[in-house]
């Protein structure tokens, strides 16, 4: 392999590596807001939020570093995708703004007022709904000719993109679940103990829903799950999802700990390895590979050494921000209050 090709598969892991951060990072605060409403009260509500209140925007960071590094080093596939899939898109970012402007409100206009709960709540349904309609977008395939999008403006809107939309609401309801057991107490931290079970029936339903659809849809994927020898190689990945599962909820059924958190961000990187296996090469799938969408090898040269730089400052920063919150959360106290 050329070194070309080796910097070409290196930007392809630093995006990867971006938009997998995204998804856990602001994945379980997307989560937190899709259970917001079934907290019993203002308190209870208060202390969800004050738990995220010091991480939800650095979160969101990796998000747009991920979509800088996909405009950047492999621009035909951004001009690919994302008139593919701009209104979701849109949506997405319109949910994120609410949460926003529900954070900075909830606590300095007035925390009882119901909009603000609403905002936030509804924001993170819409938000998290438009990123698994993007991902199934994406995974079902985009129809390019000359190197352009060919398809029309509602072709990512079908029953796949739908269920994958369901499918991730039900994966960072789930993430944020076992972040509440971690950094709540009381009553709230019992409640969490409780939804553990539904929202992992749920999330795992999703998984094989998704795991039996997509080989369905293409030939070339259900050849690499299926076609022996080579799915042997692949074996340990439901495997160990199916473990993961049930050791993340005995971990529930115990002392309040981190390990359930961390068990379900390997179910979302096992999900992602699941995902790299049904496509990769392609950016996007089927008529583009990632090498063909690159940026020229000029291009990507030039970008390298700001990446060497900033991935570690932004890994930095990240790490000492959750090392130096790294509190329960309190009803009491928190974001906004004096």
């Amino acid at each position: 392999m050329t070194n070309d090709a080796l910097l070409t598969l290196f930007m392809a892991g630093i995006a990867a590596f971006a938009v997998g951060m995204y998804v856990v990072l602001d994945g379980f605060d997307l989560g937190l807001g899709i259970l917001f409403p079934f907290a019993d009260d203002h308190g209870q509500r208060d202390q969800m939020m004050n738990s995220i209140a010091p991480f939800w925007d650095g979160n969101e960071t990796w998000l747009v570093f991920g979509g800088a590094i996909l405009l950047s080093a492999f621009p035909l596939a951004f001009s690919v995708i994302m008139p593919a899939v701009y209104l979701p898109v849109i949506v997405m970012l319109l949910g994120l703004n609410f949460r926003g402007v529900a954070f900075e409100f909830r606590f300095k206009h007035d925390p009882r007022t119901p909009r603000w709960d609403f905002a936030f709540s509804g924001g993170s349904v819409i938000a998290t709904f438009s990123q698994g309609v993007v991902l199934g977008a994406f995974v079902q395939g985009i129809r390019v000719e000359g190197g352009r999008y060919a398809g029309g403006p509602w072709d990512w809107l079908t029953a796949f993109s739908v269920m994958t939309g369901a499918a991730l609401s039900c994966g960072y309801a789930l993430l944020g679940n076992t972040w509440l057991f971690w950094r709540s107490r009381g009553a709230l931290q019992q409640k969490a103990r409780a939804w553990m079970p539904v929202l992992l029936v749920a999330l795992l339903t999703a998984i094989a829903a998704v795991s039996v659809w997509t080989p369905l849809m293409s030939a070339a994927i259900a050849a690499r799950w299926f076609d022996f020898p080579r799915s042997l190689m692949f074996a340990p990945v439901p495997l160990l999802t199916g473990w993961c599962a049930w050791s993340a909820y005995r971990a529930v059924q115990q002392a309040p700990s981190a390990r359930p958190f961390w068990l379900c961000v390997s179910l979302f990187f096992l999900g992602y390895t699941g995902l790299a296996i049904s496509i990769f090469p392609h950016l996007p799938p089927p008529s583009l590979s990632l090498f063909d969408a690159a940026a020229s090898s000029a291009s990507q040269r030039f970008l390298l050494p700001g990446l060497l730089v900033l991935v570690p400052l932004i890994l930095v920063h990240t790490g000492f921000n959750y090392r130096v919150f790294h509190v329960q959360g309190d009803a009491d106290e928190g974001y906004g209050h004096e």
